[in-house]
């Protein structure tokens, strides 16, 4: 098993690695308020960034004009072709991964990957989270757990044969083998990522076998790449913390979703070390950021030493 760290101590550099300015790629996954969009944009724009905007296909076309007119006067930002992207299907690794090959195929100086949804914000300045960066260079952090024993009631997700059809996941589905000497992991969407790591996801001949099974798999933005940078050569510290601030509510009988925030989850907001949160939407609660963006320059809290995790036995309680 790959060594998985479950924190980093603010300061600690991979191998001694000298600090160094930090370039950050954003890929920011759009599909309606386009007035949040351009709030969590301007939070997080700085010319030295880049970003890369996917529109969700099923985003009505006055939303993707707003969205273009808006971005027009900044540069570095990109648009990235709109596929319809259905929940729980591959559609939206297909999103992940199309957005991580433009961006290197740019050749553009940037250091780590950052996705987004239209409906996040960041809890630190850009200042601040590419200090953070700068400081912990050459980790990777996202939710990592061996799905089996974390996560057991979502093993039909990956033993059965699921398919997009006409903008959902076909009723019809079989069971099937999972991949032969693969452990299956799971986590979560949200990733900051190096370049060196998404490099090794776009170009590595050893993924090409995952995206051909997790193709018929259900939710598999929450599992392929955590399963990838699990069972392959990729070489890299992986940090399990996607550095999200998320509460988890029940939606229906097979998943959860993200609250919506308000003033009442101010103090959860405040009292992490989470670089990012969602979601907000002005329509539930239009004072909220407004209340976080005073802590945007107070620097992160004193963080524990890493640890190192031999056999990862953590229970997660919330997916996306």
């Amino acid at each position: 098993m790959k060594n998985v760290y479950i924190s980093e101590s603010d300061g600690h550099n991979i191998n001694d690695v000298p600090l160094k300015s930090i370039n950050i790629a954003y890929l920011i996954l759009v599909h309606r308020l386009p007035d949040q969009f351009k709030k969590l944009f301007r939070a997080i724009y700085e010319p030295t960034n880049f970003y890369l905007i996917h529109i969700d296909k099923k985003a009505n076309q006055e939303i993707g004009e707003e969205v273009r007119s808006f971005l027009e006067k900044y540069p570095n930002v990109h648009i990235l072709n709109h596929e319809n992207v259905v929940w729980g299907g591959y559609s939206m690794v297909q999103a992940e991964l199309d957005g991580m090959k433009y961006l290197l195929d740019m050749n553009a100086e940037w250091d780590y990957f950052i996705n987004l949804s239209g409906q996040d914000y960041p809890l630190k300045s850009q200042k601040i989270i590419k200090n953070f960066l700068s400081k912990n260079n050459g980790k990777s952090y996202i939710k990592i757990a061996n799905q089996e024993k974390a996560r057991p009631e979502t093993m039909n997700r990956i033993e059965n044969y699921f398919e997009e059809s006409e903008g959902k996941i076909s009723d019809k589905t079989h069971k099937r083998d999972f991949m032969k000497n693969i452990i299956p992991y799971i986590g979560g969407q949200w990733m900051i990522l190096t370049r060196d790591c998404c490099e090794f996801i776009i170009n590595s001949t050893e993924v090409k076998k995952f995206e051909d099974y997790y193709l018929n798999t259900l939710i598999p933005d929450e599992s392929f790449f955590q399963t990838v940078l699990m069972n392959t050569s990729f070489i890299g510290t992986l940090v399990d913390d996607d550095k999200r601030a998320i509460i988890w509510i029940p939606d229906g009988d097979i998943k959860l979703r993200p609250k919506t925030f308000t003033k009442a989850d101010l103090e959860f907001l405040q009292k992490g070390n989470h670089l990012f949160a969602r979601k907000f939407d002005d329509n539930v609660d239009e004072n909220i950021i407004n209340y976080i963006k005073t802590d945007h320059e107070k620097p992160l809290k004193t963080m524990v030493k890493i640890t190192d995790v031999k056999n990862m036995s953590r229970t997660f309680n919330h997916l996306n």
